[in-house]
């Protein structure tokens, strides 16, 4: 297989002019914006649902979950569009241009109830919402996810297509620009999450959702100021190099050839040998010429076992934007006289965990494991991801433990039914599952966005990603179900687990059963890790010029 990596205009890409660190910078730079733009929507999404459009608590988690699921699996589209018609770079642009329409419909539907920001306590109820502030809300929340489906799996797939597989200096370079890329992201938003929280909670919805769509455009300003200095890659020595593409031609003509056959009656045909040779020709020409289909989804059905069994991960992580947020909503928020932490700020020290632990990963747990084992990675991909799974089910139980904690401050107080007074216990309880969270994310995130890179072919790079994120929109929709039937059973039986008033309910048992849960799934992926099989590296050509 040979690979050409041009320059904008199509020519042979300078290795002095194009690619490396240089046009990686300016792809990262976008990545921060659509990932603040992405989360600065998500992060704090139950707060208002249940404030501003007066959903209940169950309601919300779950409308939350099934957004999230929808707005994951997406970028399953929006890869197929890249690698089979449009590109990475062209599927960029598109995106991005949806997601500065989506985020300013997002600011004026939101402006439409913007006098019922402050609604949601025991004093201020909230009203209704009209059907056209539900509708404005719910479609503009939609093309966020949608514009998230596009840019996501092609942004980090191009940004590591700046980096030669077969320089080993570049090589080593996209090794660890899985690594900063994880942490320029993970800094912006710790800085952002908590300026987006005040905003969100003390001046209005539609202003943060207006600076979110004012970043957006941005952004694509400075990755278009970069479109000179980045490598395009065009593979070519086969005829069928799309994946999709290749299963709609060998779709169509498995389905003429078998209309074909249907409508051939061999009483009237003059000549039934000549025919039937014929037949034998078209099949044996179809079956060749998607052999190539056939080789591309052996290697991603190769991949299910890890995917299926990190999809509990992603119902552990899922709770960090709902129930987490909820939780802390209760707690003692105060710090000093006068600054209170808005709830959804907390969960900035995900972000701050990971911008502290991925450089010492990185500088110093890699070079140390990489003296004992001989791999440039230090540890493969498989044993990091598997690292963070235990960081993930560790917080689970942590959560439940303080959740535990929660409710016996609650009782003791007397408190129960007084869901809006806060409850003298400190926020910082929560402190230790938000940490727990980051040290995972920093094992498992980066390790399942590398190990789906690297384990598909150079083609599918974008589909391999977006298999990635396909597992946190799985693992929504399963969280969305839980908590959806956690909620009707329970609810049969006296009291929700799940309670608008969570001073009445029992999250502490929610937690556990995804505990239980996540060792389940951990041992698991731990019989298909030590099975699987890393792909073997093919000889590719990349036409560089110096």
């Amino acid at each position: 297989m040979a690979v050409a990596a041009v320059d904008h205009r199509g020519r042979p890409a300078s290795r002095a002019s194009t690619g490396r660190w240089r046009s990686a910078r300016f792809i990262i730079a976008v990545e921060i914006a659509e990932r603040l733009s992405f989360f600065g929507v998500s992060f704090n999404l139950i707060t208002y649902l249940t404030g501003p459009l007066g959903e209940g608590v169950a309601e919300a988690a779950s409308a939350v979950n099934i957004w999230n699921g929808v707005a994951q699996l997406l970028p399953l589209l929006g890869a197929a569009v890249a690698d089979s018609w449009l590109g990475r770079y062209r599927t960029i642009l598109l995106a991005s241009v949806i997601y500065i329409v989506a985020l300013a419909m997002l600011a004026l539907s939101t402006l439409l109830s913007s006098r019922s920001d402050k609604c949601g306590d025991a004093n201020t109820p909230c009203p209704s919402p009209s059907g056209l502030q539900m509708a404005a809300f719910y479609t503009s929340l939609y093309m966020v996810g949608l514009a998230q489906g596009g840019h996501k799996p092609c942004v980090q797939a191009f940004g590591a297509d700046q980096f030669d597989q077969s320089d080993p200096c570049e090589a080593a370079s996209r090794s660890s620009f899985f690594n900063w890329w994880y942490f320029s992201i993970s800094a912006g938003t710790a800085i952002m999450l908590v300026f987006l929280s005040y905003v969100q909670d003390n001046i209005g919805w539609d202003l943060s959702f207006g600076i979110l769509c004012a970043m957006m455009a941005f952004s694509l300003i400075v990755f278009l100021l970069g479109t000179r200095t980045y490598r395009y890659y065009y593979v070519f020595g086969s005829k069928q190099c799309r994946l999709v593409a290749t299963a709609c031609e060998a779709f169509t003509s498995w389905t003429s050839s078998w209309r074909k056959q249907k409508l051939t009656n061999p009483l009237l045909a003059t000549s039934t040998l000549e025919s039937r040779s014929h037949t034998d020709d078209e099949e044996h020409e179809v079956v060749i010429t998607h052999a190539y289909l056939l080789e591309e989804a052996k290697v991603v059905l190769r991949l299910l076992p890890i995917w299926s069994t990190c999809l509990i991960y992603a119902v552990a992580f899922s709770q960090t934007s709902t129930f987490f947020t909820k939780q802390a909503s209760t707690l003692d928020r105060r710090v000093g006289h006068r600054l209170q932490v808005p709830p959804a700020a907390m969960q900035s020290f995900i972000c701050i965990t990971v911008v502290v632990l991925l450089p010492l990963y990185d500088r110093a747990l890699v070079p140390l494991a990489r003296r004992y084992t001989g791999l440039s990675s230090g540890i493969t991909m498989l044993q990091r991801i598997g690292i963070g799974m235990v960081l993930s089910l560790l917080s689970m139980v942590v959560a439940a433990l303080v959740e535990t904690r929660r409710l016996q401050v609650v009782m003791e107080a007397g408190l129960a039914d007084l869901p809006d007074v806060p409850i003298p216990m400190s926020l910082w309880w929560m402190l230790p599952q938000y940490v727990l969270v980051g040290a995972a994310e920093v094992f498992t995130m980066v390790g399942l966005q590398e190990f789906f890179y690297d384990q598909v072919s150079d083609k599918l790079r974008s589909l391999g990603l977006a298999l990635y994120l396909s597992i946190f929109g799985i693992g929504n929709f399963i969280s969305s179900g839980l908590i959806s039937g956690i909620d009707r059973a329970t609810t049969t039986r006296g009291q929700s687990w799940i309670s608008n008033n969570l001073n009445r309910g029992h999250l502490d048992y929610f937690y556990w059963v995804i505990a239980a849960l996540s060792a389940l799934g951990l041992l698991l992926y731990v019989f298909f890790a030590v099975t699987f099989k890393y792909k073997t590296k093919a000889s590719v050509i990349v036409t560089i010029i110096y």
